[in-house]
């Protein structure tokens, strides 16, 4: 699918039943491939470190998580572009792959996330196969551990392996690994808590006008405020630049 550059980082645009195909259009190629779902935060972190940008831009796919990223493809591109956010794609993705009869590994975040996970999905959906789960210890892994890692993913031969671990320590472990881990990588840190009913999502309304990332500000202020009032503010910024140079100058 095509990509259109969001201040430094290219983010895949197509309708969201396109972006969801394309997930197994990646998995049917029978290749080692990640997705990044890129927000706001992403973005800024992209910016700042060029060999985490070049992570981002290397992806095979890169959803417009966030309103404000799919509203700057739509106002630079003049493209009508939804987004894709990981909160409504684990869903979907849940859905398609038990329809689709395909499995599914979850990995990252904690063992009571995992375990609520798996409840509400198997009720959800009740012939999903998820063929594995696998929280790591939060702390820096030896080789040795890395390696039994990736031969416990592979020995069940999934189609997909959902990855949360944080912003931008899972797109990091993702590209890492591609070409170690068979299959899809798909990286859904912030989805996981939300689907498992431990984070309460933010009313629709918020959601479709771009204030997501107030309401979890709002609910985590001491965590969140210092790295939104950073990325928020830069994101305004460089996005504002970027429309001046592509709609004022004409320039790409």
């Amino acid at each position: 699918m095509n990509k259109l550059p969001i201040i430094s980082s290219g983010i895949t645009v197509g309708s969201y039943s396109e972006i969801v195909d394309n997930f197994f259009n990646l998995v049917a190629e029978k290749q080692s491939s990640y997705v990044c779902i890129c927000n706001v935060h992403m973005l800024i972190e992209a910016y700042d470190s060029p060999s985490f940008g070049k992570i981002v831009n290397n992806a095979d796919m890169v959803t417009p998580d966030g309103m404000p990223v799919a509203k700057g493809v739509s106002w630079l591109y003049g493209v009508k572009q939804p987004r894709a956010a990981g909160m409504d794609l684990i869903e979907s993705l849940f859905s398609e792959i038990m329809h689709r009869e395909m499995k599914v590994f979850l990995f990252g975040s904690t063992d009571d996330v995992l375990q609520a996970i798996t409840k509400k999905a198997k009720k959800q959906f009740p012939t999903l196969n998820i063929v594995g789960v696998l929280s790591p210890p939060f702390r820096e892994l030896s080789e040795e551990e890395k390696r039994l890692m990736v031969e416990e993913i592979n020995r069940v031969e999934p189609d997909f392996v959902f990855v949360a671990l944080g912003c931008p320590k899972q797109e990091k472990w993702m590209a890492e690994h591609r070409g170690l881990i068979r299959g899809c990588m798909v990286g859904l840190g912030g989805a996981f808590p939300v689907y498992a009913g431990t984070v309460a999502r933010s009313p629709s309304w918020m959601q479709n006008n771009g204030l997501e990332w107030l309401y979890r500000l709002y609910k985590e202020p001491r965590r969140l405020w210092r790295r939104y009032f950073h990325t928020n503010t830069k994101f305004i910024w460089l996005f504002g630049v970027q429309y001046i140079k592509q709609k004022i100058f004409k320039t790409r």
